[in-house]
């Protein structure tokens, strides 16, 4: 992140440093004119009008919000209103319904990390993608084919621009600011092709409110015939003068631009970076602000343009009241000179103009643009399109991510545009408009993680996806370390729902044993896998996969001499027959607050597709289940029951139950963990389980954890009670960064009998 910030502030440098040119206006057919030519604004009878102007900020700019509220709360009619970058987010949706709680509400509820990114709703994934996503720290995009011209920034902004259009739903068209929405809005971008400033007086509303905050560098540009737009700040920050020229009498400003700095405070990088970018962008600022008749100054000291956070988007809010309510009296003397008095009451917009989210829409017909014949079948067919006659927000969702995850597009849009002339009443309602991107053409993902047993791992992967006829995608997975891996994996996306794989795994393993706390052997072998999975349902939480595995171990080394007497390490093959139910709804796999966990799994092994050693097969039964109950904002109970039940009369070495560490198949595919010890060991070959954690969570992404676990093991299930019982606990730390877990626990057990330390960075994979 601090990267992407700094790279953003340089390329802020650098535009700044160009000449400045006379500002331009687009009009209704997206053409420009050297001189605005905006619908006048219909004055009020018997009273001034009235704007309210919005500065940018970034984030900061959420103290326009708290601003709002007061002006409300005071009775000033909004007549007119003008924004650039974040203001010109809040001004564009306050222009169209949100009122400032409705504003507040909204802003509240979002996931910023995903809306200012380029990553895909997590909770429309299924679970092997969101397997990737908690794995690797690092994932981009590669192409090589020719660039895309909307190519420019670290993020396209595809997320931003598709909220938007979800926010702006009724108001997508082409459209007069001034005539056509219910309080006429203007917003600033900057051409960076001769540095003029572009006032969006007219448009697409979700478009201008896009190129009116792209950074530079951060943001991919908005590119409008044969113009580069990006963020409005660099060439008018607070438009009051916009403001003025619509035909405001009076005018009430928000701006969230920090105090100048001194010489003390320029001691970094950063600072000093950003003191160009605040000195640049007051082009015209200290104009705007003689023009405004009560400038409302927010103090946004300890927080920047990235801040993001619930906690800071809450303090900004209620700075941003704080500030508006000293001006109280300002406020209500205002009244007078607008020509009301103190029992005028506005006319306040819808309040819950969110519900737009869950608003069904009727459907007067679907239109593909972008895509292939081959691809507009596919999602007429997997969606069942023809039978639709209906839409609402969550299937929008769904269309679009399938464009993406299925067709391997790397932007999908879906827009609803009114029938405005239906030939039939029937057909009365919105078309609904699929435009798909480029197409991919190989992802790549990286990650790093240390413990203190394993030390150093670095896994790398990427996804190629394949032309034909139907959707295929070629995933290549490398791991390098004590444990190396080479995975080759092919999944198909058929039109239905299930997407058949197979798969060959390579692995390279060299694994310490323990008995009771202490070092028993180690263990080095080589094993193969190949899989057939014909049925593979994976949808959305929920995926059911059953098929063929061809299992093959080669053992590398001689056991330690007190071991070889009494495990029997074979070089074999095994067939294997598996069915996995797995359910994820859980909102953070390592850190969650809400959802369930839920894996069952039955596998019958053999060495010849019906016995093994000339044996009945053995029958391998698991499962596990967690789920969260939160209490209050931060505090978390995560109860989980598990366990693994192996029946047979032989059963291999490499398929013996082990317990060990905080995850299910971490050295072993059949490991699992258990609190307290903190190394791989063997139990007996029947093993249930129950764990309770307790989670805290400190300030964003601290977290403590205490966990207390009983389990039972034995040979055999009727002995289940009569072996001795496992007990452990343990306190952990852990930070939760853009790299994965950071952190340690210690613990104990009565089956090692001692503490142990485990230390933790990165994903775990």
């Amino acid at each position: 992140m601090q990267i992407m910030k700094r790279t953003a502030l340089l390329a802020l440098f650098s535009a700044l440093l160009t000449g400045l040119l006379s500002a331009q206006t687009l009009s209704s057919d997206n053409t420009i004119t050297k001189k605005a030519t905006t619908t006048p604004i219909q004055k009020p009878e018997g009273r001034k009008t009235v704007a309210v102007v919005l500065s940018g900020g970034g984030a900061k700019g959420m103290a326009h919000i708290g601003a709002l509220k007061v002006i409300e709360q005071a009775g000033i009619p909004i007549d007119i209103i003008t924004g650039t970058s974040m203001g010109s987010i809040i001004g564009g949706l306050y222009s169209i319904g949100y009122n400032a709680n409705a504003l507040d509400s909204m802003v509240r509820v979002q996931d910023w990390s995903y809306v200012i990114s380029d990553e895909e709703n997590l909770s429309q994934q299924s679970l092997s993608d969101l397997k990737k996503h908690y794995t690797y720290a690092i994932s981009t995009g590669v192409t090589f084919k020719k660039r895309n011209k909307n190519d420019g920034g670290l993020i396209k902004g595809k997320n931003l621009y598709e909220l938007f259009q979800k926010l702006c739903t009724g108001y997508t068209d082409s459209l007069d600011f001034s005539r056509d929405l219910p309080i006429p809005f203007a917003c600033v971008a900057t051409n960076i092709i001769d540095n003029s400033e572009l006032d969006f007086h007219s448009g697409y509303l979700p478009q201008a409110m896009r190129a009116s905050m792209a950074i530079p560098a951060a943001f991919s540009p908005v590119r409008i015939g044969d113009m580069v737009l990006v963020d409005g700040g660099l060439r008018n920050n607070f438009p009051a003068d916009i403001a003025r020229e619509m035909g405001a009498d009076i005018i009430i400003g928000v701006t969230v631009q920090g105090d100048p700095k001194t010489a003390d405070d320029l001691r970094s990088t950063m600072s000093i970076l950003s003191q160009i970018v605040d000195v640049n962008c007051k082009n015209k600022y200290d104009e705007n602000l003689a023009i405004t008749d009560v400038p409302i100054r927010v103090n946004t000291t300890g927080y920047s343009a990235a801040s993001f956070s619930a906690v800071a988007i809450d303090t900004l809010i209620r700075r941003g009241q704080e500030e508006a309510m000293k001006h109280w009296d300002e406020l209500i003397a205002l009244k007078q000179r607008i020509g009301i008095d103190d029992s005028f009451r506005p006319t306040i917009l819808h309040p819950l103009r969110p519900e737009v989210m869950t608003e069904k829409h009727r459907v007067a017909g679907f239109t593909f643009q972008n895509m292939t014949p081959q691809d507009e079948r596919f999602l007429r067919q997997k969606f069942h399109l023809q039978k639709i006659d209906s839409i609402d927000a969550e299937m929008e969702q769904r269309l679009t991510t399938s464009m993406r995850m299925d067709l391997f597009y790397q932007n999908a849009e879906c827009e609803l545009i009114s029938d405005d002339d239906p030939t039939t009443a029937e057909n009365e309602g919105v078309r609904v408009v699929l435009t798909a991107g480029h197409r991919k053409t190989a992802q790549f993902y990286a990650g790093f993680r240390y413990d203190m047993e394993e030390y150093a791992a670095l896994q790398l992967g990427a996804a190629f996806p394949l032309k034909a006829s139907m959707p295929m995608e070629a995933d290549f997975t490398v791991r390098l370390g004590k444990r190396s891996m080479a995975r080759a994996e092919l999944t198909m996306h058929p039109r239905s729902f299930t997407r058949p794989m197979v798969d060959f795994v390579f692995h390279r393993n060299d694994i310490d044993i323990y008995h009771d706390g202490e070092r028993d052997y180690n263990v080095r072998y080589n094993e193969m896998l190949a899989d057939f999975i014909p049925i593979n349902f994976d949808i959305r939480h929920f995926n059911l996969q059953i098929g063929l595995r061809w299992d093959y171990y080669h053992f590398r080394n001689a056991l330690e001499a007190q071991a070889a007497d009494r495990i029997d390490l074979r070089d074999d093959h095994y067939f294997i027959y598996r069915a996995q139910l797995t359910y994820n709804s859980e909102n953070n796999w390592y850190f969650p607050t809400r959802g369930s966990r839920f894996m069952a799994t039955y596998s019958y092994v053999t060495d010849n597709f019906a016995k093994l050693q000339d044996k009945k097969g053995m029958s391998e039964l698991g499962a596990n289940w967690r789920t969260s109950f939160t209490f209050g904002e931060r505090f978390t109970l995560q109860p989980m029951v598990y366990g693994r039940l192996l029946f047979g009369s032989i059963v291999p070495a490499g398929f013996g139950n082990a317990i060990g560490g905080d995850w299910f198949g971490h050295y072993l595919e059949q490991q699992m963990p258990f609190t307290g010890v903190g190394n791989v060991e063997y139990v007996g070959d029947q093993f249930v389980a129950a764990r309770l954690q307790a989670q805290q969570r400190i300030g964003d992404k601290h977290y403590v954890l205490f966990q207390v676990a009983g389990g039972l093991h034995a040979d055999r299930l009727k002995e289940l009670f009569k072996e001795k019982k496992l007990f452990g606990v343990d306190a952990a730390y852990y930070y939760n960064s853009m790299f994965g877990p950071i952190g340690g626990a210690i613990g104990y057990s009565n089956k090692t009998k001692k503490c142990y330390l485990y230390l933790n960075i990165g994903f775990e994979f």
